[in-house]
């Protein structure tokens, strides 16, 4: 259902785009000046409609990672029930969460009881344990970097539909002076508009997408350093109380 919904929607945003490109004008001089920069504004348009988009799924995304209540005070308790040997807690802490942090936490807690009750050894406890958590972990951190590609690629193409728009204005700027006789005044200024309205529009979609992109990159590295951080103590911790029972 979710390739369906992709393309319809980037068709929409692509005809929402060229709409508003079209009625720029009712905004007043600026938007008549906009208008007559040309159809690369509405592609411009087009590009910050998706990094808009993007911005708002992935802060959506992140702050449900982060799951319910303070992320810090949970890795906390969990590391406090697994040091009194409370795993039973530790795994209802981490349904209580229901984050990325409590679902590596989980998967590793529920391989650490299981074999625990089998009456595995110390060794293959805590070798499958951190197994899980490995494996949890490489299913969650490409859930929490999903569409940051999608930014920086944003960010890159505003930057270079700008400088197009730029260096068409400029041509047109230069078309206007080497008419033969009198200089149109009037195309020489549409021409050096257009060049600095798709620039300042260029400039816009790359600074909102680069400065969003480090913002969300920083907090997905905390996120990870986090969940490794609690993951590596949690394993030292179960092994420490792991039976040597065969």
């Amino acid at each position: 259902m979710a390739r369906f919904l992709v393309p319809v929607y980037f068709v929409l945003a692509t005809a929402v785009s060229f709409f508003a490109w079209w009625n720029l004008p009712a905004l007043g001089e600026l938007g008549k000046q906009m208008r007559e920069a040309g159809p690369l504004v509405a592609m411009l348009i087009l590009l910050l409609i998706l990094q808009v988009t993007f911005v708002l799924e992935r802060t959506w995304s992140l702050n449900k990672a982060k799951g319910r209540g303070s992320l810090p005070d949970f890795l906390n308790n969990v590391r406090k029930k697994i040091h009194t040997g409370d795993v039973d807690g530790a795994i209802q802490l981490c349904g209580q969460q229901r984050g990325s942090a409590a679902n590596v936490m989980r998967a590793g807690l529920e391989r650490y009881l299981m074999l625990r009750r089998e009456g595995a050894p110390k060794d293959k406890i805590v070798a499958e344990t951190q197994a899980a958590i490995q494996e949890a972990n490489g299913l969650e951190v490409p859930l929490l970097e999903r569409n940051l590609i999608a930014l920086s690629t944003i960010a890159s193409i505003g930057t270079m539909v700008g400088l197009l728009g730029t260096v068409i204005g400029m041509i047109r700027s230069f078309a206007a002076l080497g008419n033969t006789g009198a200089v149109d005044a009037s195309k020489l200024a549409v021409g050096i508009s257009e060049a600095l309205v798709n620039t300042a529009g260029g400039l816009i979609v790359a600074i909102l997408g680069i400065v969003m992109y480090n913002v969300f990159v920083t907090r997905v590295d905390g996120f990870n350093y986090m969940m490794d951080e609690a993951s590596y103590e949690a394993v030292q911790l179960l092994a420490a109380t792991a039976s040597d029972k065969k």
